[in-house]
């Protein structure tokens, strides 16, 4: 737990500074943006788990992986919802997530130019620190028409899977769109109930479980299943109130 709030630290203090500043975008081979800001911050990130936990390994966004078959594994993503840093818009977070055996124990979510952090361990309760308020714990909402559901981008679904979505949305009471990590961060306030989001990769993901999990939500893939680094469609499913999940998954399913 020292390591991971060592490491949103490090890596808000290679952010802030850059945070609506003039930087230099480059085009990555998937045509997400990518700045000095991201790097900056998982090399600050890597260089401290390397000298803290030498034996762990690291998967990164922008660095790849390094012994990602031990037994413990960090999982990074340096500014999850990068498009939101470059327009200036404080709906990004960086993820610091553990896996033991590939499966995700440990996540923090931190939002550093509004000093909001999620942190959530396996078998403890998510703890929740920022200047605006806020009380950790899912709330209830066992009925899709009661909730309200979002996504980041409905750009990220293919055509067949956008209509497994819609159905989802369709049924919902409201959506609201954008917010990456964060909005993740606010199912476990109680302000959000469910997410749905294709393509994510295990940056995305990894560190999310936990916090979701221990305010009392859910998170699984499209058929109700557990995330791990076996995984590999990248579909996944965050509620708050556990109750949703047959009622959204035979939707995702075409009921």
């Amino acid at each position: 737990m020292a390591v991971a709030h060592a490491a949103a630290d490090v890596a808000g203090a290679a952010i802030r500074p850059l945070f609506r500043s003039a930087l230099l975008v480059e085009a990555k081979g998937d045509a997400s943006p990518v700045t000095e800001a991201d790097r900056a911050a998982e090399r600050a990130i890597r260089t401290l788990l390397a000298d803290r936990l030498p034996r762990h390994g690291v998967i990164g966004e922008e660095y790849g992986a390094e012994r990602a078959d031990a037994e413990w594994v960090w999982v990074l993503d340096p500014i999850d919802g990068t498009r939101a840093f470059l327009t200036g818009r404080p709906l990004f977070g960086t993820l610091v997530g553990l896996l033991h055996r590939g499966r995700p124990v440990l996540g923090l979510i931190d939002q550093p130019t509004t000093g909001e952090r999620w942190v959530g361990i396996t078998g403890q309760a998510t703890t929740f620190t920022g200047p605006f308020g806020g009380t950790v714990g899912c709330r209830p909402c066992p009925v899709l028409a009661d909730a309200e559901f979002s996504c980041t981008s409905a750009d990220v679904f293919s055509p067949d899977r956008l209509a497994a979505f819609d159905r989802v949305r369709k049924a919902a009471r409201r959506t609201t769109w954008g917010g990456d990590c964060y909005t993740y961060g606010l199912i476990a306030l109680g302000l959000i109930d469910a997410i749905v989001e294709d393509t994510l990769k295990p940056w995305d993901w990894a560190a999310l479980v936990p916090v979701i999990e221990g305010a009392g939500g859910r998170v699984t893939d499209w058929d109700g299943r557990d995330l791990t680094l076996e995984s590999a469609r990248g579909d996944v499913v965050a509620l708050g109130d556990p109750g949703l999940l047959p009622e959204v998954i035979g939707l995702l399913a075409g009921g």
